[in-house]
């Protein structure tokens, strides 16, 4: 059977978490558009396969609110500024995947009708349904939560039966493996291990809520080309973290 059956990939139903710092490339800061177009590449693939996608993206190359806080500005004012740059790399998104004859509806927590639809859960669920690549920007709408407790929320929300956490390794590590040659992969972990031994998955509120709900998290390496794809029809490397 050809790999763009539907019957070839094990979900119907996913949401992708990627970090803002995914789409500024090697720069250092910013949008890098060859990086934004090759990831949207990587979700037309998976949309190919007639797989339903939603999409949560940060905000951290544009501005981080802790970062923000950290420096002495009001926390809540400067989460409020990471969630509006989380719009900006959602508009970004949205623009790589339409030229590429995808069709996308970025959703915000916060109104801003000139450039987004206010988030209406029922609304996104018949936007899935049509095959439309959902990007949820603004977080939950709310500061002192991150994008990833965003993500869980909104997977949640949309019924989606896992969320796949694009990064720049191939899975969970007991410690970084880009400084340790001897760091060991999981192919597998439970939610109570992530928060026990603080292993670098999603922050706590994201990891409980998925708990909470056995919403399954896979981590893998957005840097391999094909992995989203290899993933779903039951390849590649990566780690699930589960109940």
């Amino acid at each position: 059977m050809p790999d763009t059956a539907p019957s070839a990939t094990r979900f119907s139903r996913v949401l992708l978490k990627i970090s803002g710092e995914a789409l500024m490339g090697d720069q250092g800061y910013g949008l890098h558009p060859p990086t934004v177009e090759r990831i949207a590449q990587e979700v037309k693939s998976v949309h190919d396969l007639d797989v339903e996608i939603c999409m949560v993206i940060g905000g951290g190359n544009i501005f981080r609110g802790l970062a923000g806080s950290a420096q002495g500005m009001e926390r809540t004012t400067a989460d409020y500024m990471g969630m509006l740059a989380t719009v900006m790399n959602a508009l970004a998104m949205q623009s790589a995947l339409e030229g590429l004859g995808v069709f996308t509806r970025v959703i915000s927590a916060i109104r801003m009708d000139e450039v987004a639809e206010p988030y209406i859960r029922r609304r996104a669920v018949r936007h899935l349904e049509k095959k439309r690549v959902c990007i949820f920007a603004a977080g939950t709408g709310n500061p002192y939560f991150t994008t990833d407790t965003a993500a869980t929320l909104r997977a949640n929300e949309m019924a989606c039966q896992a969320i796949f956490k694009g990064t720049k390794v191939d899975g969970v590590y007991d410690k970084d493996p880009m400084t340790n040659v001897d760091a060991k992969r999981f192919d597998t972990v439970t939610y109570d291990e992530v928060l026990a031994k603080h292993l670098k998955v999603m922050d706590a509120s994201a990891i409980a809520l998925a708990r909470d709900n056995n919403l399954p998290i896979i981590v893998f390496s957005l840097d391999e080309p094909g992995g989203f794809k290899g993933i779903l029809a039951g390849e590649g490397t990566y780690t699930k973290v589960h109940g």
